[in-house]
């Protein structure tokens, strides 16, 4: 075997991540509320796995969000819902700043926010067991077949969901994207230790808790329609 491919064979396999970094321009209120404000809402994966009670400073439902985008439709859940408590996970920097400042002139404390791998936050930050519910509204669908396989919702990301989950916990999954919907139905449907809270292979309705986000609007204005899936946790 030559030098090149024993390089090869030892270097790690890196994951496929199911997004990509649009850092965008950052508003001036975005980047002070980062500066000022992520004592009060900020988590790092450095801070390993997280104490809720030590969190929020007190006990209620864990609600985790997956890729929360500009945080307006998260900042609504967490209004209506002030005995829930609200972990949101964003890669991008400004919608995170956004969300800070947001939470921060509305007076809302019952959020907080890392700016991170949603897979990388799971692992090393949330607790077995331990949520009430996790969120994925209108991931990137990555439509073109052969980009298919950076979708978020894969067996292996189900699996990794139920173990965070309190049994009758749910993963509740919106897109706009019908191949994208089908295709979620068909990992959850097979995944084990879930049931689909509308009956097999049905798409839920939308519930009231959930807001209109601008992705749901923007494609309802391209003539899309909305898919909503609910699977609860079994055991």
């Amino acid at each position: 075997m030559n030098d090149r491919n024993t390089q090869a064979t030892e270097q790690p396999l890196r994951r496929l991540r199911s997004f990509v970094r649009r850092q965008g321009r950052m508003t001036e209120g975005q980047s002070r509320a980062l500066d000022t404000l992520w004592q009060d809402y900020g988590l790092n994966l450095q801070q390993g796995v997280i104490n809720y009670t030590d969190v929020f400073g007190g006990d209620g439902p864990v609600i985790l969000e997956i890729g929360f985008g500009d945080g307006v439709s998260l900042l609504q859940m967490a209004q209506a819902a002030p005995q829930k408590h609200f972990i949101g996970v964003e890669v991008h920097r400004p919608g995170v700043g956004k969300l800070i400042n947001d939470a921060h002139h509305a007076g809302v404390h019952n959020i907080r926010v890392f700016c991170e791998d949603a897979i990388e936050v799971l692992q090393h930050c949330i607790p077995d067991q331990s949520l009430d519910g996790v969120q994925l509204f209108f991931p990137d669908p990555w439509h073109k077949k052969r980009h298919n396989k950076r979708r978020i919702v894969q067996a292996e990301f189900a699996a990794n969901i139920r173990r965070k989950l309190k049994v009758g916990g749910y993963f509740h999954m919106a897109t706009d994207w019908e191949p994208y919907a089908e295709h979620m139905m068909e990992v959850m449907s097979a995944a084990e230790g879930y049931d689909n809270s509308a009956g097999a292979g049905h798409y839920a309705p939308k519930p009231d808790y959930r807001p209109s986000t601008k992705f749901e609007r923007r494609g309802e204005r391209l003539g899309h329609g909305v898919w909503d899936l609910i699977f609860v946790k079994t055991h």
